[in-house]
């Protein structure tokens, strides 16, 4: 099998040379071509001995995962969908054995996009479309920056809609919270990291890449000694008692403990703050008393709220929380002291919005038809 470039950081590139015999500096020429010029082609790497390029065709190929479609939302939100596997099925029933999404979010300042590490995901958040579908498999190096070098090289070579002009380079920054748990596939995200870090490649600064998380505490201190960047945890309840309700991998890790790794994580953050990710679920999580458990959750924690509104996907049984209630919730944070945002709503008419992705994916795990077996019983 040839060797898939994609799936090497520059580290492993350079000792793959060197068993072929060639010098670093070539590894790094390849490196160049592969992720900041988007290219496939080694006929392409024109600065290449033809004599090398003869033998990474033999040898080896730039393969990232197949675009199986594309669509772009009325707010100019992009979504695609990848087949990483086997297993497949028409375009027009939009669904795949083994499929992920990727999201890109276009903003006057920044161009965010959110990348998938697993195809489905095992924690079973209840609130989440994603967690509904079960788990597959984790997905490969490859797989993973395969998403950011393909939203990469096509938006820049896309036209503005406005001006004719191209993008130039429109993802600044990357956010780990699509598809999957990222610290539950961690030395395939984290090398997935090193390589949209590396000055070679994409050279995004720590600050503007994110790893969100439900909680998984020894992956959390890994990360803060392997790859530092911003962190972003989805706390989602201010109890141990309601979060081990809507999200499971509490009953693991509790609170108290995930509060201690977030205040050791910030030893090592290239931010000042954690992130603290707060779906609100109508007459769940959204109350005036939630807020005020919050904020004594929080107190010893260096951090900001974002608050999302949930997105509804059918047979969730969650309601989108009222405005009026998400107001005085993120007054009452505000007014202690805390930085609360609130996520707009984007991209839900391609059903690309947080919480919403890989609704049309097959459940191959049968998660779905378990639980509503449990239900029915």
């Amino acid at each position: 099998m040839p060797q898939n470039l994609l799936d090497l950081d520059l580290a492993g590139l350079t000792a793959w040379f060197g068993e072929l015999g060639e010098k670093p500096f070539r590894a790094r020429q390849v490196f160049h071509w592969v992720h900041q010029s988007g290219v496939a082609d080694f006929a392409q790497m024109t600065d290449i001995a033809k004599s090398l390029r003869e033998k990474l065709q033999q040898q080896a190929e730039v393969k990232a995962p197949v675009v199986n479609y594309a669509h772009t939302s009325a707010d100019g939100t992009r979504k695609w969908l990848f087949d990483v596997g086997p297993g497949g099925g028409a375009a027009s029933d939009q669904t795949w054995r083994n499929g992920i999404e990727t999201v890109f979010i276009p903003e006057d300042d920044r161009g965010t996009l959110c990348v998938s590490s697993q195809v489905g995901c095992a924690l079973e958040c209840t609130f989440c479309s994603t967690g509904r579908q079960g788990f597959n498999r984790n997905l490969t190096v490859a797989e993973i920056i395969g998403q950011l070098w393909v939203a990469q090289h096509s938006l820049k070579t896309e036209p503005n809609r406005t001006t004719g002009e191209t993008a130039g380079r429109p993802v600044s920054n990357v956010v780990m919270m699509g598809m999957g748990e990222p610290l539950a596939n961690f030395e395939n995200v984290v090398t997935a990291l090193g390589i949209m870090l590396d000055d070679h490649a994409y050279g995004l600064s720590r600050r503007r890449v994110t790893v969100s998380t439900s909680g998984l505490v020894p992956a959390m201190d890994r990360l803060a000694e392997r790859c530092p960047v911003a962190l972003a945890v989805s706390l989602h309840a201010p109890s141990d008692a309601l979060r081990d309700q809507i999200v499971p991998i509490n009953r693991k890790y509790p609170l108290r403990e995930l509060m201690a790794a977030c205040r050791r994580y910030l030893v090592h953050a290239p931010r000042d703050f954690i992130t603290f990710e707060y779906v609100m679920l109508a007459g769940v999580n959204d109350t005036p008393g939630h807020a005020r458990q919050l904020i004594e959750l929080t107190r010893e924690v260096s951090c900001k709220f974002n608050l999302i509104p949930f997105n509804p996907f059918p047979d969730s049984g969650y309601e989108k929380p009222r405005a009026d209630a998400m107001r005085v919730f993120r007054e009452i944070l505000q007014d202690a002291g805390y930085v609360v945002t609130t996520r707009k709503t984007r991209g839900d008419d391609i059903d690309a919005a947080c919480g919403q992705l890989a609704g049309k994916v097959a459940d191959k795990s049968g998660r779905v038809m378990k639980r509503m077996h449990k239900e029915a019983a």
